[in-house]
């Protein structure tokens, strides 16, 4: 099923995630539900805050690569970032949370993760590249930052209008999205 992404300017985005356990409700639909949400969207990942669920959970699937060889496809529950390393590369991110708004962002290429899987099995991962850029934008959200925290104060500025058009629900999307400043959902 296909869920509305929360659009910026919820208080549910600036919220810190709580964990969850094995018992929580529904939790495979929920995951089941969040793919759906995100492919639907064509989005890369996808953390719970932007479903308007304030857990430690995200997905990432970064699809196939240019050969055609399946790409990184993960679900991230309780996740803990251990170590970030390496020269920060600018990329320029976006976020279904914020459409139609697009910025470079400065992240290190290589990180360690520790997680659960959907099956409750722990992992402690090394991931670089692109999959590594997508569990941190991810993991933002469960700590309840936004890719447009990390742009300066002045391109902040500049992006302001566009970021209240968006919370007021001034925009128009191809996916369902809740906005906090309107009842309606698109």
């Amino acid at each position: 099923m296909k869920l509305p992404i929360v659009a910026y300017g919820d208080p549910v985005l600036k919220k810190t995630g709580t964990d969850i356990d094995k018992d929580y409700p529904e939790l495979k639909e929920l995951i089941a539900n969040m793919f759906d949400t995100m492919y639907y969207a064509n989005g890369v990942g996808l953390a719970a805050p932007q479903i308007g669920l304030p857990i430690r959970l995200f997905i990432v699937d970064t699809g196939e690569d240019e050969d055609g060889k399946p790409g990184y496809k993960r679900v991230f529950i309780n996740a803990q970032i251990l170590e970030e390393t390496g020269e920060p590369w600018s990329f320029n991110e976006g976020c279904l949370s914020i459409p139609d708004i697009r910025e470079n962002i400065m992240r290190k290429p290589n990180i360690k993760v520790k997680y659960f899987d959907e099956n409750w099995v722990e992992h402690t991962d090394d991931v670089d590249g692109l999959p590594a850029r997508v569990i941190q934008h991810e993991y933002d959200h469960i700590e309840g930052k936004l890719f447009t925290d990390k742009v300066s104060v002045l391109r902040k500025t500049m992006l302001k209008s566009k970021l209240d058009a968006i919370s007021k629900g001034n925009i128009k999307t191809d996916y369902k999205m809740k906005f906090p400043n309107k009842s309606k959902k698109r």
